[in-house]
């Protein structure tokens, strides 16, 4: 759930608590290129206001209209698919012939919501359903694996805590990658016991945890929407952090260094701390994508760039693992045949 539809949440939430009546638009399905994902939400309030998105375009004024004219009354979820014909493609601003099918509820279930709300701020990852026939909605636990389904009649969303990206290390690269992580919908977390670094670190809306790397990530109680990128190049701090983030459900687990430098750490880990092969080999080392990174943001980008393939389930990138490639920690290397 990126930060878009958790103010839908709670912009339905509170509005039905102030008395308004609230429509609940879920994106159900794409077909061809469509401006926000199935899953996404957008809510009508009953004098206008708008909460979200589900398409960035002229659908959200059309929905808007329909809700003024008084279209949506009822109780009863229905379907509505935009952009069927090239003609209405055009109209409504989708790019590619795209097709959106929309999922509307005009009387959505506040109480499932402030289920999900709960169940979101307890750090669990949530399903919600909604049957179109019995109108009925209900929040139940998630895991990892589940994804959004729909089969024309019911459509069940997998909702959760904010996406989490700690950064061991406040250095340069740290300030680059923190600031781009934030404007994909993470919240950034720095742990960095080093005064040296630690003191100067001012990147707005990035807090800093003070203590040892390890202990952050226990604190911290990493969840399957947490990555872990450890930055500082000193492997005391980097493999205290990384013992414990490799056995934590973290999606992403990353360290910065050359493919020499990994392999050492990999055979440390093994050797000095209480981790399975199978855990190590989670490990992103060298962190990032082999894209020739050379500057700080350069290897920022890179960095982001692995950890949102992987958030987004991708295979990983060994095709170009034998590519020359500049190393993550600046250095130039030859990747060997």
């Amino acid at each position: 759930m990126d930060s878009q539809d958790s103010e839908v949440l709670a912009a339905v939430r509170n509005w039905a608590a102030d008395g308004h009546r609230c429509v609940l638009v879920t994106v159900a399905r794409t077909w061809g290129s469509a401006p926000r994902p199935p899953g996404a939400w957008m809510a009508l309030r009953d004098d206008g206001r708008v909460q979200g998105s589900v398409s960035g375009g002229c659908i959200e004024d059309d929905l808007i209209a329909r809700m003024a004219a008084g279209e949506f009354h009822g109780t009863q979820p229905f379907v509505q698919r935009y952009g069927v014909t090239p003609d209405e493609a055009r109209r409504f601003g989708l790019p590619c012939g795209g097709v959106v099918e929309l999922v509307i509820e005009p009387a959505p279930d506040v109480a499932a919501l402030d289920d999900l709300a709960r169940r979101i701020a307890a750090g669990q990852l949530a399903l919600r359903s909604i049957d179109l026939d019995s109108g009925v909605a209900a929040a139940r636990d998630g895991c990892r694996s589940d994804q959004l389904s729909w089969d024309g009649r019911n459509l069940t969303t997998l909702h959760g805590p904010a996406w989490r990206l700690l950064i061991i290390g406040a250095g340069q690269i740290s300030r680059y990658l923190a600031s781009m992580a934030q404007a994909l919908d993470y919240q950034v977390l720095i742990c960095d016991p080093r005064i040296e670094y630690s003191a100067g670190w001012d990147v707005p809306g990035a807090a800093l945890l003070a203590g040892m790397p390890d202990n952050a990530v226990v604190e911290l109680g990493l969840d399957p929407r947490s990555a872990v990128v450890a930055l500082t190049h000193d492997p005391k701090l980097d493999d205290m952090a990384l013992l414990e983030a490799l056995k934590s459900p973290a999606f992403y687990v990353g360290a910065l260094g050359s493919r020499a430098n990994n392999v050492r750490r990999r055979e440390r880990l093994l050797l000095h701390f209480d981790l399975s092969e199978a855990e190590v080999a989670r490990l992103h080392g060298p962190v990032g994508l082999p894209i020739g990174s050379r500057t700080p943001p350069e290897i920022a980008v890179s960095i982001l760039a692995e950890i949102t393939a992987v958030k987004n389930g991708l295979p990983p990138f060994a095709a170009t693992e034998r590519l020359p490639a500049a190393d993550r920690s600046g250095c130039r290397i030859d990747y060997p045949a």
